[in-house]
């Protein structure tokens, strides 16, 4: 590998090194993180946050560079500046041989937006970055009202670019067996390459929460019941024997103790077949209930660790030049395409210190997408659900909201049209 002896390099997270390989026109993999404010930023002062903010986060001032068998990490001395929103979201960050940074940030009246390349960190960390941002803007803006950040980022800096994946690999239970399945499709003509319809929807976190209760089940089951049932609408009697199949990212810091700032994020895949299951949502709720359950254990979610990790650790693989890498990558990343029907995310609850609370509307996130994704997250009592998707028709999220109001549930929506 040649490097700058100058500058300080590390090698991508195991996840991580997959991303520069596959991203494309259609699927940039980038996720936009939202703030809302309840007045106009500025963006002088905005500047000088980020300023502040990325000493938080050191780690995050790298390119990608590339290696004779793997891309690694440069740290360099760029300074991120504030720009107005002048593109579609969730355009493309990372461009193969150029040394530019992996992440920006822009604003447009009222919002704030941190757009991160995956590669450079997981939901967890960007959340982390956007929320210490916020915070610091807020304090400039409101000194007298909000206190400095003592931010909140409790890890040293080795333990925030530490790759977490190979800190927990291990010898697996091999008779442990994670359910695989024959997904439907949905089809439909696509929107043009490089373009990403977009749906969001606004609720009360209480009253859906008050829902969730009558069927004594969490907001979590419930909207992935809801999203299997608004797919099973779109499947037709040729494709019956197909399961309607959500991918639902794990952040596994949540099992596996880790403060790192880069990619640490798992998935389980929740297969529902409509064929042989009834299609009433107190059914399809208690399937996803126990399905949860059952996968959502440390031993389980040790095993997709290990899948992660044991190409890099396979030593055939690991002598080959990052050219072959790169093109069964990518391969590798279309057949998994097909593993599933839709994504579903949650980022669950966003917290951030009381006396910040005036003067945030509400935080929001979605992501590219070369299937379609929906992406949640709550603030206070605001309840965020976005759809983002490749596809033109919008039948499964017409018939998502359409479930959720008539539970009684009063949902605000509105569209993007698409860039």
């Amino acid at each position: 590998m040649i490097r700058n002896r100058n500058s300080k390099w590390r090698q991508l997270d195991n996840a991580a090194k997959i991303f520069p390989a596959v991203s494309d026109k259609r699927d940039e993999r980038v996720f936009r993180f939202v703030c809302e404010l309840k007045e106009e930023v500025d963006p002088l002062i905005l500047q000088v946050a980020l300023d502040e903010s990325i000493k938080i986060f050191p780690m995050f001032l790298c390119v990608i560079r590339k290696g004779f068998f793997w891309n690694y990490m440069e740290e360099r001395d760029i300074r991120p500046l504030v720009t107005e929103e002048n593109m579609p979201p969730c355009s493309g960050i990372y461009v193969r041989d150029q040394r530019n940074l992996l992440f920006r940030v822009t604003y447009y009246k009222k919002r704030i937006n941190f757009e991160v390349f995956h590669a450079l960190t997981d939901g967890t960390g960007a959340l982390q970055f956007l929320k210490t941002l916020v915070h610091y803007y807020l304090k400039l803006v409101h000194p007298d009202e909000v206190n400095e950040p003592i931010y909140s980022y409790d890890a040293t800096y080795t333990e925030k670019e530490e790759d977490s994946f190979k800190k927990y690999y291990k010898k697996v239970d091999k008779t442990i067996k994670i359910p695989k399945y024959r997904s439907f499709q949905l089809g439909g003509r696509k929107l043009d390459v490089g373009n990403m319809g977009i749906i969001e929807g606004k609720l009360s976190v209480s009253e859906v929460l008050k829902i969730s209760r009558e069927y004594n089940t969490t907001m979590t089951v419930l909207l992935t019941a809801i999203y299997l049932a608004a797919i099973e609408k779109e499947i037709g009697p040729r494709h019956k024997q197909k399961t309607a199949t959500l991918m639902v990212p794990v952040n596994l810091r949540n099992y596996f103790p880790s403060a790192s700032a880069s990619n640490f994020f798992g998935w389980i895949n929740v297969g529902y077949d409509f064929g042989v299951r009834g299609k009433e949502l107190p059914e399809i709720i208690s399937y996803v209930s126990e399905f949860f359950k059952k996968e959502l254990t440390t031993e389980r979610l040790a095993v997709r660790v290990n899948d992660f990790v044991k190409l890099e650790e396979n030593i055939l693989a690991r002598l080959l030049p990052l050219e072959i890498k790169n093109f069964g990558m990518k391969m590798g990343s279309k057949v998994k395409r097909y593993a599933v029907t839709a994504i579903f995310s949650n980022i669950g609850k966003v917290e951030m210190p009381e006396e910040c609370s005036p003067y945030i509307e509400l935080f929001d996130i979605f992501i590219s997408t070369p299937k379609m994704q929906l992406c949640m997250c709550s603030f206070n009592d605001q309840l965020v659900l976005n759809f983002t998707s490749v596809y033109e028709s919008t039948n499964v999220q017409r018939n998502f909201f359409r479930i959720l109001s008539g539970l009684g549930l009063e949902v605000e929506i509105s569209a993007r049209d698409p860039q």
